[in-house]
């Protein structure tokens, strides 16, 4: 991963950074992304854990407008990156931090899609992704992971993160403390 300086409450300084790990990068997401994403995620079965339905490229050129022009909420940050694997050099998945609480707050998400799957990307994505926040001070990561999605619960729990007896919207709450 890749150093920097400042807390996740700046916000930008999250959420403008490349992230980078072993196989890795976490480019911070662009609407330039959105024609070669739309192809990472048009199979339908990426969404039988999470809805709705594939994007085509000029919804998903929409969507990636609205995630980049940032949170309306200035106390919320939205850090969202695309994941590309470097010796391919393809885009395979995205993962996205919602940053609260002046930075001591994030709820994480990932998506690989189904041609990188099985491959430890998702994993790796998201421990770069967690490790970047805690480095920022963050101090409680959720995610939201379907009780029957057993590759996400691997994922979170590499992240560090471990299941709680929440649920929401029919997901289990997972969560990281970190002290300090």
């Amino acid at each position: 991963m890749s150093g920097g300086e400042g807390s996740a409450g700046e916000g930008s300084g999250v959420a403008a950074r490349t992230v980078r790990t072993s196989r890795l990068d976490l480019v911070p997401l662009a609407v330039a992304h959105a024609e070669e994403m739309a192809g990472v995620l048009a199979d339908p079965a990426l969404h039988a854990f999470i809805g709705g339905t594939p994007l085509s490229p000029p919804e998903l050129r929409a969507r990636y407008g609205r995630l980049a022009a940032g949170s309306p909420d200035p106390a919320t940050v939205w850090g969202n990156w695309v994941v590309r694997l470097r010796a391919e050099d393809r885009l395979t998945g995205t993962v996205q931090a919602t940053v609260t609480e002046d930075g001591r707050g994030a709820e994480v998400a990932w998506v690989v899609g189904t041609e990188w799957q099985g491959r430890g990307i998702a994993r790796e994505a998201a421990e770069g992704l967690v490790a970047l926040l805690v480095e920022h001070g963050a101090r409680t990561i959720v995610a939201h992971v379907h009780p029957d999605h057993a590759a996400s619960a691997a994922v979170a729990a590499a992240a560090g993160l471990a299941p709680t007896d929440r649920t929401v919207e029919g997901e289990v709450r997972w969560e990281r403390r970190v002290s300090g």
